[in-house]
């Protein structure tokens, strides 16, 4: 279970289970000794963990006797229970050093043995006078506690491991996250530096085959740009309390969806975009946040959606909330899938020669959860949906 120098460990495993003194108890009054105790008992070492000292013994928790000169040390070399009910009359101990050097007539060693095969040490009783325990009820009871004791140590002994386990997890996690932080925010400087480069080549003459190579570019620039906005919002999201916002009123939110909606038809001429957008006014909402929202739902529609039925974007209000949806068809996502969506890094179908992180879905719940809002998802055989619903917040009618 641990070092077998290392006892604190073991001695505070004991103590934190509750049965312990009540089993020590029960063993005195069942056998009519005055001492009983859990000991841990290695090969060089015997220590007590726990003990119930009705005869003076003078043992404590913590303290050690010699080993050696104890029958628990043959207990832990055969794995049997040693039972001794009158020692000068019995042919094996009458002349053991053990009785001799404690003053003992009557023993019962029980070993405990941990799930995993390792040996623990022993649940013991002893006294000055002889006992009547070489019996099945009485030998039952204490190999029945010793494997209750046994059954929590190893109960402790998970728990503890999972703890560990999850603290080191945690500690991964946050090494894991800020890494993404740096690397995002290292990556931002050189990408400047290449759009600025290639907005330049794009104003100076160029002959058709280098305006092709720089257009190529130039959209990989942004295609990069856009990952590292990722990155640096997976990062925001996980180490920075979220998303922070920059609010204002000053233009119609269907306005900016239908902006948004029209410049992905421009990128995409090959799919079908319809937009039904009822006037939902001037609402307090993050503008740049929102076009990210819209364009990571749109954009997931277009990359999982069937290309021959059209993506649908709308917006409404209903009662005292902001309704925005997109929805594609296309084959359903599957039951067990839909609350993996909005994890970072999750992707339901992969095609080959997909490209991205698979962080669109998370950014669009974490930009929803910035505004007080939700981003919730369905998906039957006829369509997949995606709806963001946000609380109205001092609504300055159009």
């Amino acid at each position: 279970m641990s070092d077998v120098h290392d006892f604190k460990a073991d001695i505070d495993a004991i103590s934190r289970i509750p049965a312990i003194p009540s089993i020590l108890n029960v063993v005195c009054q069942a056998t009519g000794m005055g001492f009983a105790a859990v000991a841990r008992v290695t090969e060089d070492r015997w220590v007590t963990c726990e003990v119930l000292d009705n005869s003076h013994f003078g043992l404590r928790p913590g303290d050690e006797l010699k080993v050696e000169t104890t029958l628990c040390h043959q207990v832990r070399s055969d794995r049997r229970e040693v039972v001794i009910d009158n020692v000068s009359q019995d042919p094996l101990y009458a002349d053991h050093h053990t009785p001799r050097i404690y003053g003992l007539q009557s023993y019962i060693s029980v070993p405990i043995i941990l799930s995993d095969g390792s040996f623990f040490g022993t649940l013991c009783a002893i006294d000055a006078a002889p006992a009547k325990l070489n019996n099945p009820a009485i030998v039952g009871m204490f190999r029945l506690f010793a494997e209750l004791i046994a059954h929590h140590l190893d109960s402790d002994r998970h728990l503890n491991q999972s703890r560990a386990d999850l603290a080191e997890e945690r500690v991964t996690a946050e090494l894991r996250e800020q890494f993404v932080a740096v690397l995002g925010h290292d990556l931002r400087n050189p990408l400047t530096a290449l759009q600025a480069g290639t907005r330049q080549l794009l104003k100076a003459p160029l002959d058709e085959r280098s305006t092709v190579i720089v257009g190529l570019m130039t959209r990989s620039v942004t295609r990069m740009g856009l990952l590292v906005d990722n990155l640096l919002d997976l990062a925001r999201g996980r180490l920075g309390g979220g998303i922070q916002l920059e609010t204002a009123t000053d233009e119609a939110l269907h306005a900016v969806v239908g902006q948004v909606v029209d410049e992905l038809r421009t990128a995409h001429p090959d799919r079908e975009i319809t937009a039904e957008l009822k006037q939902v006014g001037h609402l307090s909402y993050d503008r740049i946040r929102i076009e990210q929202l819209v364009s990571n739902l749109v954009g997931n529609a277009l990359t999982h959606g069937d290309e021959a039925t059209p993506i649908v974007v709308t917006s409404m209000l209903v009662g005292d909330r902001l309704e925005l949806s997109v929805a594609n068809g296309g084959a359903p996502i599957p039951p067990d899938l839909i609350d993996n969506l909005f994890k970072p890094f999750f992707r339901a179908q992969v095609r080959p020669g997909q490209q991205g992180l698979g962080l669109g879905l998370y950014i669009a719940s974490q930009i929803a959860k910035a505004h007080g809002g939700t981003l919730t998802a369905s998906s039957t055989p006829q369509q997949t949906r995606f709806v963001f619903s946000m609380p109205i917040v001092q609504p300055v009618l159009a």
